[in-house]
């Protein structure tokens, strides 16, 4: 999400194109990117631990961050937008993608 655009709109249109390209249940790849702190990428885990979801994790070139992949079934656009949100309002300064 660009720092000009609403997250209101944001989240309007991803719901939308997610409705228009997939069908429900469905596997979706959430990816973040966050400085290097086990306490965040923690936090970042802790948010998808109870949906069975696969997290892979790869630290960039000099270490500073770390890519966060996570693939999890999801019901519906709206659960997927919850955890979006759930991340960006519980972990200080991460990059949704």
């Amino acid at each position: 999400m660009s720092e000009k655009q609403n997250p209101d709109e944001f989240y309007s249109k991803l719901k939308t194109q997610l409705y228009d390209t997939a069908s429900w249940p469905a596997v979706y790849l959430y990816k973040f990117i966050v400085l290097s702190d086990p306490k965040k990428i923690g936090e970042i885990e802790g948010i998808f631990n109870d949906l069975g979801a696969v997290i892979k994790t790869q630290p960039s070139k000099n270490g500073k961050y770390t890519s966060i992949s996570i693939n999890a079934k999801m019901k519906d656009p709206e659960s997927i937008i919850e955890k979006y949100k759930e991340v960006s309002e519980n972990v200080e300064g991460v990059i949704s993608l």
